[in-house]
């Protein structure tokens, strides 16, 4: 999915609690040595209180995410009592954490104990009323239709009624009715006018964001229509089905529904995952400068009227085409063209064969350059792709980025292209050499559909021993 405003807001929550916890125990700081009378037992600058304060600002977010207060879910309940109990409870045992803390070490946080019991009552007042403002401007964009989600609703079932009531009285659960695919006795007279015959039509019309299926006809195709599209896919299940359902399960007003996952990769996820791409990348861009700057010199000099980099265009998350870079590995006259046009210009048709029978591989590729022979079998030639990472390009671990003109050999080719390509990935670190291509196709899948930040973690240390080692590259 190309949006996704909970995230959005989920984040600015987690900004909007800092600025509220911040804010709180300067208050009761300020208020207990300036306004309140009575002596204390030390006077400290409010600078420094803020920044100890500071400091303890990432374990109150912890303590507020382990009570759910940044779950998905967080905006669906419209009576804010749950939320306040839960906000009153992290109050409690954050302010206990810092009195723990006061109680135990060489310096001492608050001037008085009375600090402490301003801070916790002030802190549960800021966070109610920050909170309570966000979800005031959550609320009024929705119900502007500004960040909701364009759904289309598909099945003959009394559910589809009941969600299209719901997306028209409850905007501010963030769906709007795009497209109804239903028979007409399921579609309230006030909905007909966005009824299309079919949700083959629906789709060439209009741009959606979610599907929900209703009914049991077609599941396969509505789903493979979703993922194809990059939309969420819910289908509301009957009495049978949800005692046994396989996905995640949400109310949708009072309406169960099964979120049916392309890859676990979406939401928070996705944040921490470019997050992880960020730091790591910068790292590795700065670590590899100097080997770069060696190469650069490299390459030039063995052909100083050539460019030293090769830049061509891939497909990434959503379809989107992005420039990836590299040193230059091929000689000039072949830069550019497909296999099968370089080795049909060199009058090698003969190779072409091969080279797809071997895994996209010849060891001894006559488009290949001497010094290209060397990047290549070191993955050197791929160093420059660490910028791509660091701009948003492509993810440090990802599916293969794919050549426009390869899509016709991918017949899962819509899951491929629903995350961020990679720089490296689980087929290279599997032996891309002395794997078919189906099999990197399949190992493409199945780290789309489980992907873990473990996983990533174990590709990126296989990557860097197959660096070493010299396995896998070509």
């Amino acid at each position: 999915m190309k949006k996704d405003p909970g995230l959005i807001f989920r984040i600015i929550l987690i900004f909007g609690d800092t600025f509220a916890i911040v804010l709180a125990f300067l208050f009761a700081y300020l208020f207990r040595i300036h306004i309140d009378q009575r002596p204390y037992y030390f006077e400290a600058e409010p600078g420094a209180f803020v920044q100890i304060i500071l400091v303890f600002i990432p374990i109150w977010l912890i303590i507020l995410a382990i009570l759910g207060l940044y779950r998905k879910n967080v905006f669906a309940n419209r009576s804010r009592g749950p939320e306040l109990a839960r906000l009153f409870t992290a109050c409690i045992i954050g302010t206990m954490a810092l009195i723990t803390y006061d109680f135990f070490a060489d310096k001492h946080i608050f001037p008085t104990r009375l600090v402490a019991v301003y801070s916790l009552i002030l802190c549960f007042i800021m966070l109610a009323l920050v909170r309570g403002v966000i979800h005031f401007f959550r609320s009024f964009t929705l119900r502007n239709n500004y960040g909701t989600l364009r759904a289309i609703v598909i099945g003959n079932d009394k559910n589809t009624a009941h969600l299209l009531d719901h997306f028209a009285d409850f905007p501010e659960d963030g769906y709007s009715l795009a497209a109804v695919v239903a028979n007409n006795k399921y579609i309230p007279v006030e909905f007909q006018g966005k009824k299309f015959t079919s949700l083959k039509e629906a789709l060439k019309w209009i741009q959606a964001d979610v599907i929900f299926q209703t009914d049991e006809r077609q599941t396969e195709y509505v789903y493979s229509q979703a993922v194809k599209h990059h939309m969420l896919y819910y289908f509301i299940p009957s009495d049978s089905t949800l005692s046994s359902h396989v996905g995640d399960l949400e109310l949708i007003g009072d309406t169960p529904a099964i979120l049916v996952r392309v890859t676990p990769l979406i939401g928070g996820s996705r944040f921490l995952k470019r997050a992880v791409d960020i730091i790591l990348g910068s790292i590795a861009c700065l670590l590899a400068l100097i080997p770069m700057g060696i190469i650069w010199l490299i390459v030039k000099f063995s052909d100083i009227h050539s460019p030293v980099f090769y830049s061509e265009y891939r497909l990434s998350r959503y379809n989107q085409k992005v420039k990836i870079f590299k040193f230059r590995s091929i000689k000039p006259k072949y830069s550019g063209l497909s296999p099968e046009q370089a080795f049909t210009k060199m009058g090698k048709p003969e190779l072409i064969q091969k080279y797809r029978k071997n895994g996209d591989f010849l060891p001894d590729d006559p488009r290949v350059t001497k010094v290209g022979r060397v990047l290549r079998a070191t993955s050197l030639d791929e160093l420059p792709q660490l910028f791509n990472v660091v701009r948003g390009d492509i993810s440090l671990v990802g599916p293969r980025a794919l050549v426009p003109g390869e899509l016709r050999d991918y017949g899962d080719r819509s899951l491929l292209l629903s995350v961020k390509s990679g720089l490296t990935g689980l087929a290279q670190v599997s032996g891309r050499r002395d794997i078919s291509f189906e099999e990197r196709r399949a190992l493409d899948i199945y780290y789309v559909q489980n992907w873990s930040m473990k996983l990533d973690f174990s590709i990126i240390f296989r990557t860097i021993w197959a660096v070493i080692t010299g396995k896998g590259a070509k």
